[in-house]
């Protein structure tokens, strides 16, 4: 199985790293350290695999993913998190992850969720399937940011991030006026008043690190 990891922290990508190829049928094959490198080494390397962080410095890893799997759409792709798996776990199991692995999990835990995602099934803890169970029948309320688009989500979270309005239009190639549209639509969505409640929203969710 040839495996692509992607974290901003070196300690983490080493460990990752000795831990995989301690099983001889894993071999890491590319190791990116923002999103910007993640993308170009998932389209141009030959990976089986991905583990993706979910918070890099230039980018979230619910958008990332998002743009790998447009790219490669059967290709599996694990988030691997600090975040609390209660505030994530759901959103990037919809937005296509084949699994959500907290950091402080066992290697067993790691390599057994590679497996199951090269095999084509889904990774999921005991807990989550009992949440995703409960949200099948309606017994738990969807946080108002799963309700977000795809563009809509990313600008939020880069106005979580501390960027201006004029940041986020250079990095994503549109207008400022397009991108205050956006910005009114989520604090519309998220019944929020100005760019400050999107930064307690985010981090109360678990959204930022």
């Amino acid at each position: 199985m040839n495996i692509l990891i992607a974290d901003d922290h070196p300690v983490v990508r080493q460990g990752l790293k000795q831990m995989l190829t301690a099983e001889p049928d894993m071999v890491v094959v590319g190791e990116a350290k923002n999103a910007s490198e993640t993308l170009e080494m998932a389209r141009n390397l030959d990976w089986d695999v991905a583990i993706l962080d979910y918070s890099m410095p230039d980018g979230n890893g619910l958008y990332v993913l998002k743009e790998i799997k447009q790219v490669h759409p059967r290709r599996p792709v694990l988030i691997l998190s600090m975040h609390p798996e209660d505030s994530v776990a759901v959103s990037v199991l919809r937005a296509g992850a084949a699994g959500y692995i907290n950091k402080e999990c066992a290697p067993d835990e790691l390599t057994v969720a590679i497996r199951k995602a090269v095999s084509g099934k889904k990774y999921v803890s005991a807990s989550l399937a009992e949440r995703l169970a409960m949200e099948l029948e309606g017994g738990s309320e969807v946080p108002p940011h799963e309700l977000l688009s795809d563009r809509e989500y990313r600008v939020m979270w880069m106005i979580a991030s501390g960027k201006s309005i004029t940041q986020i239009a250079e990095e994503l190639f549109l207008s400022p006026n397009t991108i205050s549209t956006y910005r009114i639509r989520i604090l519309r969505k998220l019944k929020l008043e100005n760019n400050a409640d999107v930064v307690r929203y985010a981090i109360k969710h678990g959204l930022m690190e």
